[in-house]
């Protein structure tokens, strides 16, 4: 028996699951039901997905990663930057033939996090390619925090929590690019 069969069925057993897409190795508890499946997204084969339970359409990949519409992948690494470079890069990138993509708010990135799985805690089968290298996996928000000016929401998605503390704008971390829905 292979290494990875021998690993999902010692999950199997106590209940969880192995999902493997691209980078993204998630560990999934099925006794808890899953809050993004791959039935709440359309594809558009094109490197995005549409969520239809929200309307927004989102980047498969991570900013810095390519999507291979053959292989169903993300390849190269997710760039990571400041909250004020996310913000500045954003404007005039045109993926999926768009060019309105944007930060999601802070209620946006979260409406994507898998809450049955963690590292990472997104569904890999939708957005695969996520490095689950470090303990977290941090994503910015375009939310600022109203009262600490120098901080903004983030997402971990390796256990998929709203940042806690908050943010520091001059922290290093990864982008997700949403857009309205037509």
């Amino acid at each position: 028996m292979s290494i990875a069969k021998s690993i999902t069925f010692g999950l199997l057993a106590i209940g969880m699951t192995l999902s493997i897409g691209g980078l993204a190795a998630s560990i999934c508890k099925s006794s808890i039901v899953e809050t993004t499946p791959t039935a709440d997204f359309t594809d558009h084969a094109n490197g995005t997905v549409t969520h239809n339970k929200t309307g927004l359409v989102w980047m498969r990949c991570s900013l810095g990663q390519t999507w291979s519409e053959a292989d169903k992948t993300c390849t190269g690494n997710p760039v990571s930057m400041s909250w004020q470079e996310a913000l500045q890069v954003v404007p005039g990138i045109n993926s999926g033939g768009q060019i309105d993509w944007r930060l999601p708010n802070r209620s946006e990135l979260e409406s994507i996090v898998e809450r049955s799985c963690h590292a990472p805690a997104i569904n890999a089968e939708i957005f695969p390619g996520v490095p689950v290298t470090d303990l977290s996996i941090w994503f910015w928000s375009s939310s600022p925090h109203s009262a600490y000016p120098e901080r903004a929401w983030a997402v971990d998605f390796y256990r998929g929590e709203i940042a806690d503390p908050l943010s520091s704008k001059n922290q290093i971390n990864r982008v997700r690019l949403v857009r309205a829905g037509q």
